[in-house]
């Protein structure tokens, strides 16, 4: 099975005193409507950091701060495997703007759980809601 190496940023509205998160609904592709946390493929010569940094830039026109690793994530879907570096984010500069996803939403501890999250995401989820 193929492996697809990932990264996924977990931007929160505050690095030191986290409340809420920011999550993104896919607009395309076979996963359309399902909920994450945004970011994207690695590509060859970058770092996690690096690849998330871009990722974000592209996706949501905004600078990030990549902080601390939340998790590795490995998930099998029927047609891959998952790998994903899971980073705390904070917005640097910038607006977070929509470019790829067709919906966005800040969560908090009570809200987490109230969107359709990916499979990968659903572990994700739990471990960030004891952070908020």
């Amino acid at each position: 099975m193929k492996t697809v190496n990932v990264v996924a940023a977990i931007i929160c509205d505050n690095y030191e005193h986290k409340t809420k998160v920011f999550a993104t609904q896919r607009g395309y592709g076979e996963f359309k409507d399902g909920w994450e946390f945004p970011g994207g493929k690695i590509e060859e010569g970058e770092t996690p950091q690096q690849a998330l940094v871009r990722e974000i830039k592209e996706e949501l026109a905004a600078d990030i701060e990549v902080h601390d690793l939340v998790e590795v994530v490995d998930h099998d879907y029927e047609k891959f495997h998952l790998h994903m570096h899971c980073f705390w984010a904070t917005v640097k500069n910038g607006e977070l703007y929509l470019l790829e996803h067709e919906a966005a939403k800040w969560l908090t501890k009570d809200t987490i759980s109230d969107v359709d999250w990916l499979p990968a995401d659903k572990g994700l989820v739990e471990k960030i809601k004891e952070s908020l």
